[in-house]
């Protein structure tokens, strides 16, 4: 009796730390940027403690979900567990709550497990890479991130995860950074994301202002919110949601994303940050059904991404594009699903499509030497279809109108922003331009400082005035005023060879003593 009495205690114990699933994966990730500033040489032997570290934390992570899972089958758990209170955004408390409902713990339990073998598989995959430290922290962000955003029991806190799981992603993707296509994909991805992160920000506003709370469980309200309150909170959500899951007209950046390594691909596109945009429409499920329309909206975006999806795959000539717009594909039948209200069956399907997903993803590389024969071609339909082929070849142009419409306005900006502070704001604080850096050749030589802009000229005005201060006081042959100031040196080197006396050290040493006590 006393062994079971132990056990349930230490799985309610389990319970009240679930807290603890998020933070370890993310003090693993400041381990490892600890160790990357400290050491300058990140040799072979090194590997195995960054790896470690990484995987650890993903493992014990799940050894505690798993625990979790046990309180639940035997005993039971809340359905929340609150850690205290983090803010207060104007008088809405935000806590620090945990859902550990029927859906966050499976979920919350399969992330964990596909992290542990996508991180367990890179170590060997990722060997003497150069990143290789760099690697081991994004994706321990990201795992921190992914926890956050299935385990959160408020909006607040599932958008730090959100945001965790974005800055991973982009660090990524742009892992081989001195290849310049490598980082104009990371700030396309990146910017793309930008749009439903603003979303989702607007939607907490919104929760704030017309709901009164930011958990999940409040964001309904009580009955008595407008239709256009509650149109515009969904949007925000609906929003965010069809941007991380790659919806159209978002879908071009899914893509894009597979420019970094196979496991953070596994992982992030194949398997679970694709998924989070249908596991946030769960949690907004009371409030959808009070906006059919959005519903509908839903269906029809599913539809759409489920055929462009579909038409696109087909004529893929690489594994890993080909299984990405699968996988984008499979995600618009779970918004469609959504849509028709059945967002627990759109939940169910994503574990199970994230559990296939994670295997082909990572069985990638492999292709290659397990597969002896070509490609299959592409159906005779869709290749007597010229126009359709085309289209889908060319990925239906989505891609080009987004990079007109988001890369190349950012760009420009940068570049406007960079213009504006080397021909104004460096001239305000007196920098000099590159033309004016370095003194002329046939300048006179003893121009050694210019001022540039209205603080340089002030500086030196100023300067120059100290200047000739300095010359009248000290090489100034004027005997008035050089008569009191030698006999004020006078003075100063006798109190000085005074003080140099024995004597009167001692005197001020117990001086400063008696100072001091």
């Amino acid at each position: 009796m006393n062994v079971v009495d132990a056990l349930l205690g230490a799985l309610a114990v389990s319970t009240r730390l679930v807290w603890l699933v998020p933070v370890l994966p993310l003090l693993a990730a400041t381990a490892i940027g600890m160790r990357m500033f400290f050491r300058s040489q990140h040799a072979d032997q090194h590997e195995p403690l960054t790896a470690g570290l990484a995987s650890g934390a993903a493992l014990a992570a799940l050894l505690l979900l798993l625990l979790c899972d046990l309180a639940a089958v035997l005993t039971g758990v809340p359905e929340s567990v609150r850690a205290g209170e983090w803010l207060a955004i104007d008088r809405v408390p935000v806590g620090l709550s945990f859902a550990l409902d029927a859906v966050s713990l499976p979920m919350a339990t399969l992330v964990t497990l596909i992290g542990w073998i996508a991180l367990r598989f890179s170590a060997t995959y990722l060997h003497r890479e150069r990143g290789f430290q760099r690697f081991f922290l994004g994706m321990s962000l990201f795992l921190a991130g992914m926890l956050l955003i299935v385990l959160a029991g408020n909006a607040v806190l599932a958008f730090v995860g959100w945001e965790l799981a974005g800055i991973s992603s982009w660090l990524l993707i742009a892992y081989a950074w001195e290849r310049p296509v490598a980082t104009g994909n990371a700030l396309f991805v990146f910017v793309a994301n930008r749009v439903g992160d603003a979303g989702f920000l607007l939607a907490i506003g919104l929760a704030v202002w017309s709901v009164g709370s930011v958990e999940w469980t409040g964001l309904a309200g009580d009955g008595r919110m407008s239709v256009v309150s509650a149109r515009l909170l969904a949007a925000g959500f609906v929003l965010a949601a069809l941007v991380k899951s790659a919806q159209l007209p978002f879908s071009p950046w899914i893509a894009r994303a597979l420019e970094g390594p196979t496991p953070s691909s596994a992982v992030f596109y194949g398997s679970l940050m694709v998924h989070a945009g249908v596991f946030l429409l769960f949690r907004l499920q009371e409030l959808l059904v009070q906006v059919p329309d959005m519903l509908a909206l839903l269906v029809v975006i599913g539809l759409a991404t489920s055929l462009y999806g579909g038409l696109c795959a087909l004529v893929q000539s690489d594994v890993k594009s080909a299984l990405i717009f699968s996988t984008v594909t499979q995600v618009g039948l779970m918004f469609i699903l959504c849509g028709f209200g059945q967002f627990a069956l759109a939940v169910g399907y994503s574990g199970l499509h994230a559990a296939w997903r994670a295997y082909q993803f990572l069985l990638a590389p492999s292709y290659m030497q397990l597969v002896r024969r070509p490609a299959r071609p592409v159906p005779r339909w869709l290749a007597g279809q010229h126009w359709l082929y085309t289209a889908a070849l060319q990925r239906f142009w989505i891609e080009a109108l987004a990079g007109s419409l988001l890369t190349r306005p950012t760009l420009a900006l940068g570049r406007d922003v960079r213009a504006l502070d080397e021909r104004v704001i460096d001239g305000l604080v007196g920098t000099p331009r590159g033309d004016q850096g370095a003194v002329a050749g046939d300048a006179s030589a003893d121009e050694l400082i210019r001022g540039h802009g209205l603080a340089g000229r002030t500086l030196l005005l100023f300067a120059e005035r100290l200047q000739a201060l300095e010359n009248r006081l000290l090489l100034s042959d004027d005997d008035a005023m050089m008569k009191p100031l030698r006999l004020v040196g006078r003075y100063a080197d006798a109190i000085e060879s005074l003080l140099e006396q024995p004597r009167y050290l001692m005197l001020m040493v117990m001086a400063t003593f008696v100072v001091i006590l």
